[in-house]
């Protein structure tokens, strides 16, 4: 999975509205994300009706939030189309073998698997069977945990593992960057590196851009203020523009490399800032150099500051006048 991916993370943040999923698909691309994702959960087949809400968001009772804001068959597939006619890829994830079936059945070409699935090995043994590319969550698993998530897919799928924290919002201190660095030395260089960012601001993605990770997903909503159990956490379009564009100029400087030797185009504003080497004061023919003979001044034309050494002890050529440059032909 070599494509660099900047993830605008839907979620739930449409609230079951199909015309607001629409709307946020549209925003994503607009502010430079090339992938939308949702999050696709069929209550019968991944919830109690008992279970419970998460700190983070009480407003109803789970298993009724997850039926109310679910989509049928043909607005999963009209939503897939919607990517592909505004240039973003399609990308969910699955909460349930159900899930997997109905994404597959749409023509779903690529796959998140959420944190709270990690374990969940039946449904990653699935999605190994597919042999299409994975992007594994590690938000709230332990290193046996991912171990074991890992074996049910590596080298069955194009494998992306994306450092996630678990917390809503994340603070800057257990962004867990460092955790990038191990996953490739844990797992090898063919995986891809990802981030799944739940901080509140740019510089956690574009660390981590720095860093090696090759996709990076992001909350999108239109509000804050919005009702739902994403939007609070999730990042309004004029920052996501920013977030998106930081990522991309941060990918753009690691993959081009600047070769310091090559200062051809500094040529003229070398000429105007670096300096020469001039008299300090008038010095007759025949003076024996000293250092406090000379003095270093723009423009840098001349012979040049960094070169003064070599004429300390020689003999001038001829008389010269103060701040006269000088030429090397002045030095026996």
């Amino acid at each position: 999975m070599k494509d660099l991916l900047i993830i605008a993370e839907i979620g739930s943040v449409h609230d079951g509205s199909f015309g607001n999923a629409c709307k946020l698909i549209e925003l994503a691309a607009e502010c430079g994300a090339n992938v939308a994702k949702f999050q696709t959960h069929i209550a019968s087949a991944e919830t109690l009706k008992n279970a419970p809400m998460p700190s983070y968001f009480k407003g109803e009772p789970r298993f009724e939030y997850f039926e109310r804001t679910g989509f049928s068959r043909e607005q999963w597939l009209k939503l897939r189309e919607h990517c592909e006619a505004f240039g973003v890829k399609f990308l969910s994830s699955p909460f349930s073998l159900e899930a997997v079936d109905l994404l597959e059945d749409i023509g779903a070409e690529i796959y998140k698997v959420p944190s709270g699935e990690v374990t969940n090995i039946p449904l990653l043994s699935k999605l190994g069977s597919l042999a299409k590319p994975v992007l594994l969550s590690s938000g709230m698993s332990s290193w046996i945990e991912m171990d074991a998530a890992v074996g049910e897919l590596i080298g069955k799928v194009p494998l992306n593992i994306m450092q996630c924290t678990s917390a809503y919002p994340c603070p800057p201190e257990k962004a867990g960057l460092n955790v990038l660095a191990e996953f490739r030395d844990r797992y090898g260089s063919d995986i891809g590196l990802g981030f799944s960012d739940h901080t509140a601001g740019v510089a956690a993605g574009v660390a981590a851009a720095a860093l090696g990770a090759t996709a990076l997903e992001k909350h999108l909503t239109f509000s804050k203020a919005m009702y739902g159990s994403d939007a609070a956490n999730a990042m309004e379009p004029d920052d996501f523009k920013l977030y998106c564009s930081s990522v991309r100029d941060t990918w753009k400087m690691l993959r081009n490399p600047v070769n310091k030797n090559d200062v051809h185009a500094f040529g003229e504003m070398k000429q105007i800032f670096e300096k020469s080497i001039v008299a300090a004061r008038p010095l007759a023919k025949g003076t024996i150099i000293e250092e406090a003979d000379l003095a270093f001044k723009k423009p840098g034309d001349g012979v040049s500051a960094g070169r003064y050494r070599e004429f300390v002890g020689r003999s001038l050529a001829r008389a010269v006048a103060a701040d006269d440059q000088f030429l090397e032909t002045d030095f026996l």
